[in-house]
């Protein structure tokens, strides 16, 4: 019988190693432990888990993220408009919205509780599309550290336009 490393075993399921270890916890995968406590997959467990329909709906899910710069832009409906309009877009894709997260903080502001989220959840292999409106949400500067970062996590950024409207009052 072959067994797996996890990182083989996670290329061939298409998913992050971290989701292995999430479904392990949650009992939907059994690993074969080494003496040394690393996990090993048989093909034959792999091939168990997709048959079982647990792991998708057929839906991919993805995370929404929307910010604003003041308390008077989120005031004024700004980010609830925004938050909808990703809504619209996940919907009209056929994306399964995992989790929304939101800031109302500059993009220069590196505590933002919601971004914290993103990347925590990204970590943990949750999902594998993070949804914004414009890159500059997402950081005004390190855009690129934080797709890397990511990317590595196995996360595409969609960005549904490219470059904010002049008049961001929308």
């Amino acid at each position: 019988m072959e067994l797996l490393t996890i990182s083989k075993a996670a290329k061939k399921l298409g998913v992050h190693p971290n989701s292995l270890r999430n479904w392990e916890k949650r009992g939907l995968i059994k690993p074969v432990r080494l003496p040394g406590g690393q996990r090993r997959y048989s093909m034959d467990e792999l091939n168990r888990l997709l048959q079982s329909g647990q792991l998708t709906d057929g839906q991919e899910a993805v995370v929404l993220y929307a910010r604003v710069s003041t308390k008077k832009q989120a005031d004024a409906g700004n980010l609830n408009r925004q938050i909808e309009r990703l809504r619209q877009y996940a919907r009209e894709n056929g994306f399964t919205i995992r989790a929304e997260f939101t800031d109302v903080a500059s993009g220069l502001n590196q505590k933002r509780r919601g971004l914290a989220n993103v990347l925590k959840l990204a970590e943990q292999g949750e999902y594998k599309k993070l949804i914004i409106e414009y890159p500059d949400r997402l950081a005004r500067f390190g855009y690129e550290y934080i797709e890397r970062h990511l990317r590595y996590c196995g996360v595409e950024i969609i960005a549904i336009a490219e470059k904010e409207p002049e008049d961001v009052n929308s």
